[in-house]
């Protein structure tokens, strides 16, 4: 099984080919203008239902059957493996609140600022996370805050 991360990845791909090569966003365009807004309008619809795919397919399975390894040592690895699957699922579930919210700053104007500095985020790490809120520079500051507190 792929790691989460991994899978995150590999759907948000599927997704991206999903829109076809017709257009990606381009720095030689005005910024989140209409054009890009459905860009990112289709790309996190397609995301989200292609969570929704593999969820689907993970609730089929577990209902296809419980585990019925004869063997001890294979029922466990068995099991480690629904929980890692389960777990994924979980994160994804995650994931789609974050593209709702994304679709709905979309909807109102905001999507593509930083909630921090209200900077543009950026094209590049929109369309390698549709769901990010924050420019790189805020979201480094806002985890070593993070781990400062944490650390306290």
């Amino acid at each position: 099984m792929a790691t989460a991360a991994f899978e995150e990845i590999d759907i948000l791909e599927k997704a991206k080919r999903m829109l076809g090569p017709d257009y990606v966003p381009s720095d030689d365009e005005p910024y989140m203008n209409e054009k890009q807004q459905n860009y990112f309008r289709m790309l996190l619809l397609e995301w989200k239902k292609s969570i929704h795919e593999a969820a689907g397919q993970t609730l089929q399975s577990l209902q296809d059957g419980p585990i019925r390894e004869p063997d001890l040592n294979d029922r466990a690895s068995s099991e480690t493996d629904w929980g890692i699957e389960l777990r994924t699922r979980d994160r994804q579930r995650k994931l789609i609140s974050k593209i709702d919210s994304a679709l709905r700053r979309i909807d109102h104007g905001e999507y593509g600022y930083c909630e921090v500095t209200g900077d543009p985020i950026g094209l590049r790490r929109l369309i390698a996370r549709p769901v990010a809120t924050m420019t790189v520079e805020a979201q480094e500051a806002h985890e070593r805050r993070e781990k400062v507190s944490r650390d306290d």
